[in-house]
């Protein structure tokens, strides 16, 4: 990475932020019984080149940068519970705890629909199980030239409603593809759904050390991690935060401003991807402005 200091500031998050409340259609109902203002596939990609600086938000401090990390590393190893998830670090989903049961399923079982089934048991027509991970890595070493380097969160027949449903919440993340160009490795992930205020920071650093760490395995440099946008919304609770968030007078110099992007480091030489943890990770140069509480969705 570049030193901080030639770093550029990077507004490519607020910037999207603006462009929702701006453009945005007005959405009355939605699963979380809550309206929202909604740009479908209509926002240009974040594209963020890891030599300027890895994605973690300074338009408010995200302290809790390791537990997304630690999430999409349980979902590498197939996990799909709540307290396997708790181990690896990660508490995000105890809202959840208990609802297995009204699909069939142990109670604290998110479901071989979620992210830890499709990863890492994707079913197979012999009734086995595919681990997408380790086959894409495989690939990316022997063939590194082809276009093929694909993962997906989606296993239809168990997302969809009216009796097939084996997963708690249906992925909103996670459609990968990887690119090698000589010895560097880009990543661009597909996002279904994202909330913006919340979700979305949490899913910008998540996969930026995903990056690194398919990298690390692979041989190859990170190079750029590519975030695009499906449905990419701002519900009606969270408006009046965004506003302060994005607001920033350069002529006057009040509110928040740009700033640099910190360094993310991984410290370790595993050769294995289900071997990282997110304590291997570090965050360094990080000048985020204060924390703020934006609500939830209810």
């Amino acid at each position: 990475m570049k030193p901080y200091g030639d770093r550029t500031p990077d507004t490519q998050y607020r910037d999207r932020l603006r462009q929702i409340l701006d453009t945005g259609v007005r959405v009355s109902q939605t699963p979380q019984g809550i309206g929202a203002i909604t740009c479908f596939g209509e926002l240009p990609p974040m594209v963020f080149d890891l030599d300027n600086g890895a994605p973690l938000i300074t338009e408010r401090k995200i302290g809790f940068w390791r537990k997304p990390i630690a999430e999409i590393i349980a979902f590498i190893n197939g996990v799909r519970t709540l307290d396997e998830l708790s181990a690896y670090g990660c508490d995000f989903w105890e809202d959840y705890r208990g609802r297995g049961s009204s699909l069939g399923l142990e109670p604290d079982d998110l479901g071989p629909g979620s992210y830890g089934g499709a990863f890492h048991d994707f079913p197979m027509p012999d009734g086995g199980s595919f681990n997408q991970f380790e086959h894409v890595i495989e690939q990316i070493k022997n063939y590194p030239s082809i276009r093929t380097h694909l993962v997906s969160p989606w296993i239809p027949y168990y997302i969809g409603r009216g009796g097939h449903q084996k997963a708690i919440v249906s992925p909103c993340h996670g459609w990968l593809h990887f690119r090698v160009f000589g010895e560097k490795l880009s990543m661009r992930m597909d996002q279904r759904s994202a909330d913006f205020p919340i979700g979305v920071p949490s899913n910008m650093i998540q996969y930026a050390a995903l990056l690194l760490m398919v990298a690390k395995v692979t041989g190859l440099q990170p190079w750029k991690f590519i975030h695009t946008f499906a449905d990419a919304h701002i519900y009606e609770n969270q408006i009046e935060k965004v506003k302060e968030i994005i607001d920033w007078d350069e002529k006057n110099k009040t509110g928040r401003e740009p700033r640099r992007l910190p360094t993310l480091q991984l410290n370790s030489d595993a050769t294995d991807l289900s071997t990282f943890r997110s304590d291997d990770f570090e965050v360094e140069d990080y000048d985020p402005h204060p924390k703020m509480k934006i609500p939830y969705a209810p």
